[in-house]
């Protein structure tokens, strides 16, 4: 079956499942690599080697996708060449899928092989040399010798993995169609015309990278649902099996010695189990009760993805041969997350614990669903998911611990409730209009938790509703060099605070800084309007056009919309204004008047064919209204700036 290839996501992600060669110098490394990723040591499904692209970086030094492409007959000659080589040189031989991609240039295409994991040890005969294993081992391919070569073998002769065996006390009737169905659906791949019943076979397959729900008896051709089909869409998943359940208990205290203990035990799906924690962590993720506090009884306690991914996980990767329960419980200063069995092979305690362990999935048909379900990250993201919104959130870090039973996730409760009760009642006196009481309350906070991104931009609120930018502005001068760890709408709501009233040339400059911070990195189009117009309010028209060319850089092979269009012909009009500056202002030469007044047209003629553009494709009416004014301005600086004969000065 063919698979889709999104290459702008796999360019995105820090990943080991793939390689990218811009120029093909020898196709044995390609089938070398592909032997490797069928071999699929880490346990993470395969992977793909993707010719005539590379990763590149761009100004900012962000990740960046140049599609090279390969001509028609390089393509051909690769891709003969490959599988050839696949076929012949590779024990057992593999088959790898392909895919060819456009680029800009419709001369050239990139070339996508796709090798799904298979449940053989492969070797791989370079024309000079005996045959060997390879395997992937971060983003490099090695040959596996030794311990490696040992690992691959014990794994590649043993039995599948748990979650992709079948159930043999398991039929199709004890599969839930309905729920089947529902999972489809928020996945994006369910068809009404075909509905799921070709799913309830031992063929059908909804991924490379993941093998059919369901396997038949050689013997008697029942088909039995996988171990993960079972987990998932059950109809009684823990008479089949009995460790599938969830123990979530509440202590109000910091320790279980209290006499009264809140308890719920699940059942059910995983994905019934995982809606009822996420509920249950969703109280945990909102609010602290302090019923002393008739003013503000709430205060934000745990960061709702950090218990998020940390739930997804635990479910997703536990042990479920053990017949211990997965244990969630909460105490007043922690919420403990408990999942039975060890690490999985190869993932180091410490390396986890700094979030840069290389991602292992003990059950890799479990996590491809819960990624897709969105209950989890993924390649190996959720820890570095929960480090970062710990921090972010002002949490201490998490602790995790493993052994031979069981691995945990320790996540400390916020230390500041008392400033995250001055924070509500600092948005309460906004709301009421005390915007004075506000500042005074929010400075407090700044002054013990100063990145605090709540704080901060409540401060840009209040300081912007009593128009005084100066506080604002020394806050930023101060933490100039930490603007990176608040988020892209602090970021803006410090910039337009910073604007408010008359304006100074350190005020411009500390918000043109603000402003090029929030640009860094991928946006969506809202956002990159947002910017766009708070960059053109600090006069900083070069810096929207080069933010709207890497936008569009960032998109390759699409028109440019008519937002884009309209942001660029406003960015143009600006530059053309200070053109006209330029060649109005006295003591300027000849020269320099003659070049300012031809930049002044060349700007406003590019501008217009940009609008006019926007004004074509535009569907939206305040789109369209927004474009008319700007032409109609732009022809009225025409018309108003009319320069002298250029020869006479």
């Amino acid at each position: 079956m063919s698979a889709r290839v999104d290459l702008e996501l796999l360019a995105r992600r820090e990943n080991e499942q793939t390689e990218w060669k811009e120029r093909v110098a020898d196709v044995n490394d390609v089938a070398q690599t592909l032997s490797a990723f069928a071999n699929d040591l880490q346990n993470l499904g395969g992977g793909y080697v993707v010719c005539g692209a590379k990763e590149d970086r761009d100004e900012h030094g962000f990740p960046r996708l140049v599609r090279v492409g390969l001509s028609a007959s390089e393509l051909k000659e690769v891709e003969g060449r490959v599988l050839a080589l696949c076929r012949e040189r590779v024990t057992p031989s593999i088959a790898p899928l392909v895919e060819e991609l456009p680029t800009s240039d419709p001369s050239r295409r990139v070339l996508v092989f796709i090798q799904p994991a298979t449940a053989s040890a492969h070797t791989f005969r370079r024309q000079d040399h005996g045959a060997k294993h390879f395997v992937r081992v971060s983003r490099s391919t090695i040959e596996a010798r030794n311990g490696v070569l040992k690992d691959l073998l014990v794994r590649k002769g043993a039995l599948e993995p748990w979650d992709r065996r079948p159930c043999l006390s398991a039929t199709e009737a004890d599969i839930d169609l309905l729920a089947m169905r529902d999972a489809f659906q928020r996945m994006g791949v369910f068809s009404p015309e075909r509905g799921v019943e070709p799913y309830i076979s031992a063929e059908e397959q909804l991924s490379p990278f993941v093998p059919p729900l369901f396997a038949r008896e050689p013997l008697t051709g029942v088909l039995r649902p996988r171990n993960f089909t079972l987990l998932l869409f059950g109809r009684n998943t823990q008479r089949h099996i009995p460790g599938a359940v969830s123990l979530f208990a509440l202590y109000p205290g910091s320790d279980r010695s209290t006499p009264h203990a809140e308890r719920h035990e699940l059942s059910g799906t995983l994905l019934e189990q995982a809606k009822r924690l996420q509920e249950l962590l969703d109280v945990q993720s909102y609010t602290a009760f302090d019923k002393t506090d008739h003013a503000s009884p709430n205060a934000l306690k745990y960061p709702k993805r950090a218990l998020y991914e940390a739930m997804g996980n635990a479910l997703a990767h536990r042990d479920y041969e053990l017949v211990d329960p997965l244990r969630i419980t909460v105490f007043v200063d922690r919420i403990e997350v408990v999942s039975p069995g060890s690490l999985p092979l190869g993932v180091k305690l410490e390396l986890l614990r700094g979030g840069t362990a290389t991602p292992r999935w003990r059950n890799q048909s479990l996590g491809w669903f819960f990624t897709r379900l969105q209950l989890g990250q993924a390649e190996g993201q959720g820890i570095a998911t929960i480090l970062r919104t710990m921090k972010e959130e002002g949490n201490p870090p998490p602790v995790f611990d493993a052994d031979e039973a069981r691995v945990s996730c320790v996540l400390p409760a916020h230390p500041r409730h008392a400033l995250l009760g001055e924070l509500r009642e600092a948005e309460r006196s906004v709301a009421l209009g005390r915007f004075q009481d506000a500042a005074e309350r929010v400075t407090r906070i700044l002054a013990a938790d100063p990145l605090h991104a709540r704080a901060v931009g409540l401060f840009a609120e209040v300081q912007q509703a009593l128009k005084e930018p100066e506080p604002v502005v020394k806050w930023a001068a101060e933490h100039e060099a930490r603007l990176m760890a608040l988020p892209f709408d602090v970021l803006l709501q410090l910039a337009e605070a910073i604007e408010t009233g008359t304006r100074s040339t350190e005020r411009l400059r500390i918000s043109r800084q603000i402003l090029a911070t929030a640009s860094r990195g991928r946006l969506e189009e809202r956002e990159l309007r947002r910017l766009a117009v708070a960059m053109s309010r600090a006069k900083d028209d070069d810096g929207v056009l080069a933010l709207v060319e890497r936008y569009v850089a960032e998109h390759p092979g699409t028109e440019p919309t008519p937002v884009v269009r309209q942001l660029r012909g406003d960015a143009l009009i600006g530059l053309a204004k200070e053109c006209r500056a330029t060649a109005t202002r006295p003591g300027v030469s000849k020269q320099t008047r003659a070049r300012a007044w031809r930049d002044f047209h060349r700007y406003l003629a590019d501008a217009e064919a940009q609008l006019r553009g926007a004004l074509q494709a535009a569907t939206d009416p305040h789109l369209k209204q927004l474009v008319d004014k700007n032409l109609e301005y732009l022809e009225k600086l025409k018309a108003e700036n009319q320069p002298p004969h250029l020869g006479q000065g």
